[in-house]
């Protein structure tokens, strides 16, 4: 019998219906009924991760934890956090339950060293970059993380912020082939793309050659730890 799936959401909600989006295609089904069963808390209340690491915003834990606890309570017997930030605050997140809830820098990590990655840019959030959320999966799977420049760094954030979370500014008008190429002249072999926000902006600009969708890495993870088989042999 499959395992429920429970998805801590909100963080934004397009990545979490991306990430459920990514688990029902990667699961092997021939029927509604051979997939996976899954539960969401689209909770818009958790605060911003990045304002809370940075500049001592609202603590996100609250929430966070409201949210897993009333996933378990609705039946959820795995959790996920499709938000790569949140998960500098996982410990507590994990903590507050008892059953697992998968990490997605991790499962991204592990993609990265089977594929043998020496060398893995981040893109990520202000804050994923500066509270190391990355850096101990990536060192401790032998993998040299790269960062882009700052001011790559700051079109990265206008990408997930004003790109995709706000639809403010048009996708194209951010020099997304930039911050790939800072990367790459770093010595990147591959590119993670560990902001939920930004597998989003990088398929319709149709740039995910050479990158590492975390999001996709952790619904890969999900489906076969639901205990179901996946139509892919792995996440990339």
């Amino acid at each position: 019998m499959k395992k429920t799936l429970g998805v801590i959401g909100g963080m934004g909600p397009a990545a979490t219906c991306d990430l459920m989006e990514k688990i029902i295609s990667l699961t092997r089904a021939a029927s509604d009924q051979e997939h996976i069963h899954m539960l969401a808390d689209v909770n818009t209340a958790i605060p911003d991760r990045t304002a809370a690491i940075l500049r001592g915003g609202p603590d996100p834990v609250p929430e966070l934890t409201k949210s897993a606890r009333r996933l378990v309570s609705a039946g959820a017997d795995i959790l996920l956090m499709p938000c790569n930030t949140a998960h500098y605050f996982y410990d507590d997140v994990a903590r507050a339950v008892s059953v697992p809830v998968l990490h997605m820098p991790r499962e991204a990590a592990a993609a990265l060293k089977a594929a043998g990655v020496k060398k893995a840019g981040v893109l990520a959030t202000d804050g994923t970059v500066r509270a190391g959320v990355y850096e101990k999966a990536l060192v401790e799977a032998g993998i040299e993380l790269l960062y882009p420049s700052p001011a790559m760094q700051a079109e990265v954030m206008r990408l997930i912020y004003d790109g995709v979370k706000g639809r403010s500014a048009p996708l194209e008008s951010i020099p997304v082939g930039d911050i790939l190429q800072d990367l790459r002249g770093q010595g990147a072999e591959k590119v993670v793309l560990a902001c939920t926000e930004l597998p989003i902006a990088f398929a319709e600009l149709g740039l995910m050659e050479g990158c590492l969708d975390a999001t996709r890495a952790l619904a890969f993870a999900a489906v076969r730890a639901a205990g179901a088989e996946t139509t892919a042999p792995d996440p990339w």
